[in-house]
């Protein structure tokens, strides 16, 4: 974590609440003490305390309360700053001697954390629990990113317990922080339908407010070999929050993909799919003369089978009405369908409040550029693909309160998946039986994980339970013969290949039915890369494909 406070001191000289940098760590308490606060943890109570004063080490200071989170204005156009309050328990705050601040962003493993310590000559009472503690500005965030803040009270017990709060929030969009008029390239149209009325393909957007004085957009489709590119200005004395525009030009058979945005330079652009099909418009002939009573028999038997069939149609309509509510989630992202109909549609869902969480267990043995990796992976699957993911290198706090297999047994527990990414060393098995039992477990407990999964699988095979919870992953530098026998019970996947297959499985999605193709934009193989996320995870995986020897041979769980 990036731990680097300003050297400044806030307060006077005998200031009762300082913060303090890590020089000054360094000149009261000595080099050791001043390392420890480089690396943005939580203080042991011995190793600042203890040594002057041991008693105090035997009393508990309980966590902070009211964690709030303040925006502090600033001219910068791109990020944001806030500043943390809290208060003071009343249970042990006649030993409370300071606070630490930690700010983590979330999918990534950048931080950074503000170290405040009170006078040792200063004693709080019952009556200092309304006093408000503020943090130093913690500038440069990103706008609209995510990220959590944790506070914790000073000293921090040798019984590891709830000695902190923390909470999750979100800084300022662009809209927010600076008003939507100074954000025009920010906005685009969110709601875009697709129709076609007789021979016409028409397209109905949402127009921008009229305070971001936007009045021209510019519609481009790609198709067939050919591109088309116009100019929409609509009249906003007919309608001023939509308007509906004729597409031209566009072929028969032909599948388009089409953009809109506003008329201005770097304008985000909303990207929606067209196929336009002509329609026959020739009349109907009917006889002129009476019909007989033969035209009329078979005119009735052929309404009723007529009525008979719409009849059965209707009803499987809603019996797969009735399983696509309870198997479709309608809260993942926005998806497609690649429908040879007569209306294309452009199908948007609203982001997930409840989203499928997953557990990913792994091996660090091999090497850093796996984990990086995995780390990618983790940041790719919570960015596009709706899902809560559990990884222990988000969670130092959580797995030093707990301990490793704890932690790892109790996020098993409570998740909807567990995913165990399947490498070299996860399959040696004569490596983890050299591994001894320790109740705070070995440094790679990835590798004692694969039997307690096992056993879960194995106890579920046999009471004929659903095994859908659990699944195997493996990246394209990895094998098949990687994944450990027991394991192959469940379903596998090659990433980044089967991000389609994954994304359909932790969202009980079908990617098929009759008539239909569900595309989830930016997930195939072809697409991921174009993410940043997902750039990064593709590089993640050529540098670990690149550390491969690739003149070893492998036979069997073995290399030589």
């Amino acid at each position: 974590m990036d731990s680097s406070p300003t050297q400044e001191l806030y307060g006077t000289p005998g200031c009762e609440y300082c913060r303090i940098s890590k020089e000054d760590v360094q000149t009261t308490l000595g080099s050791t003490s001043a390392g420890l606060f480089g690396g943005c943890v939580p203080w042991p109570c011995h190793s600042f305390l203890g040594q002057q004063t041991p008693e105090i080490c035997q009393h508990y200071v309980h966590a902070p309360q009211n964690v709030t989170i303040e925006f502090v204005d600033d001219p910068s156009t791109k990020y944001d700053t806030i500043v943390v309050s809290w208060r003071p328990s009343p249970y042990g705050i006649a030993f409370l001697r300071g606070f630490q601040v930690t700010l983590q962003a979330l999918g990534g493993t950048q931080g950074s954390c503000q170290l405040f310590l009170l006078q040792n000559n200063l004693l709080l009472s019952g009556v200092h629990t309304q006093r408000v503690f503020y943090s130093s500005p913690f500038s440069y965030l990103a706008l609209g990113a995510e990220y959590a803040v944790t506070v914790m009270a000073l000293p921090v017990p040798e019984l590891w317990d709830r000695f902190y709060q923390s909470t999750q929030f979100f800084t300022r969009t662009c809209p927010e922080k600076h008003g939507l008029e100074h954000c025009k390239t920010d906005w685009y149209p969110r709601y875009v339908e697709v129709h076609q009325n007789s021979n016409a393909t028409l397209v109905t957007f949402n127009l921008a407010p009229e305070k971001l004085g936007i009045s021209r957009y510019f519609l481009v489709c790609h198709g067939g070999g050919s591109r088309s590119y116009e100019i929409i200005q609509p009249d906003l004395s007919i309608n001023t929050t939509h308007h509906t525009h004729c597409l031209a030009g566009l072929h028969a058979g032909i599948n388009y993909t089409c953009e809109i945005a506003a008329d201005i330079a770097d304008a985000v652009r909303k990207k929606f799919f067209v196929q336009f099909r002509h329609h026959s418009t020739e009349p109907s002939a009917f006889p002129r003369e009476s019909p007989s009573l033969a035209i009329i028999l078979s005119v009735g038997v052929l309404l009723v089978a007529s009525l008979t069939t719409i009849f059965v149609i209707l009803y499987q309509k809603r019996l797969r009405k009735k399983t696509l509510q309870t198997e479709i989630r309608p809260d993942i992202i926005e998806e497609y369908y690649d429908k040879p109909l007569d209306e294309p549609q452009c199908v948007a869902l609203n982001n997930s409040a409840h989203p499928p969480q997953l557990l990913i267990c792994y091996s660090s043995a091999d090497g850093p550029v796996h984990v990086r990796a995995i780390l990618q992976l983790a940041t790719f699957l919570q960015k596009h693909m709706a899902t809560k993911v559990h990884l222990d290198l988000w969670d130092a706090l959580g797995i030093m309160e707990e301990g490793k297999l704890e932690w790892y047994c109790r996020r098993m527990k409570e998740s909807d998946f567990v995913m165990v990414i399947c490498s070299r060393h996860l399959s040696q098995k004569e490596q983890s039986q050299r591994k001894e039992e320790d109740d705070d477990p070995v440094e790679d407990i990835s590798l004692a994980m694969p039997a307690i999964i096992a056993g879960e699988i194995c106890r579920a095979k046999a009471l004929g339970q659903d095994l859908s919870k659990y699944m195997t992953a493996i990246f394209e530098y990895s094998e098949e013969s990687d994944i450990p026998t027991v394991l192959k019970l469940v379903s596998n996947y090659t990433l980044p290949r089967d991000l389609p297959l994954l994304f359909s499985h932790l969202h009980g999605v079908s990617l098929q039915k009759p008539g239909a193709h569900l595309r989830v934009e930016n997930i195939s193989e072809n697409e991921y890369s174009k993410l940043p996320a997902g750039a990064a995870l593709f590089l993640a995986i050529q540098e670990a494909k690149t550390a491969q020897c690739p003149t070893e041979e492998r036979t069997g769980d073995y290399v030589r």
